[in-house]
């Protein structure tokens, strides 16, 4: 059996591409790649890639926006965490995150892997995202 290689994209449904997609471009420095409208089913889909990375977030409005909010207690996505090579560069995260007016919780120790370095934060649907970094 051909092993799984990687994450091809990660796809998050949220209640307002034009509201989400700005925040993610600005915040998670994410560049838009393609927009897809399903005009019989009311599906937007909007592919946000990272900057010669290979991977995608794909960010999809259905058309009942109306549900409550994200919460990671409920069965289904727990939160989303992106890499980055070293604690310093979580640094530089929290100072990012600081700049723009992003809610987050601190740099600290994971506490599911000793010695990684994690922020947390969330979108603008309120979907827990964090930056992480393995021990070194």
């Amino acid at each position: 059996m051909p092993k799984l290689t990687s994450v091809h994209h990660l796809a998050l449904t949220v209640t307002d591409v034009d509201r989400s997609v700005p925040w993610y471009v600005r915040v998670l420095d994410l560049e838009e790649s393609h927009r897809r409208e399903d005009p019989e089913t009311g599906v937007r889909k909007v592919v946000l890639r990272s900057a010669g990375d290979g991977f995608s977030v794909v960010l999809v409005q259905h058309p009942d926006t109306e549900r409550p909010a994200f919460d990671e207690r409920r069965t289904g996505l727990d939160h989303v965490a992106f890499s980055v090579s070293s604690r310093a560069e979580v640094a530089e995260w929290e100072d990012r995150l600081r700049e723009y007016g992003v809610s987050y919780l601190p740099a600290t120790e994971s506490q599911t892997f000793e010695d990684s370095a994690v922020i947390v934060f969330r979108d603008p649907d309120g979907i827990q995202l964090e930056v992480w970094s393995d021990p070194a």
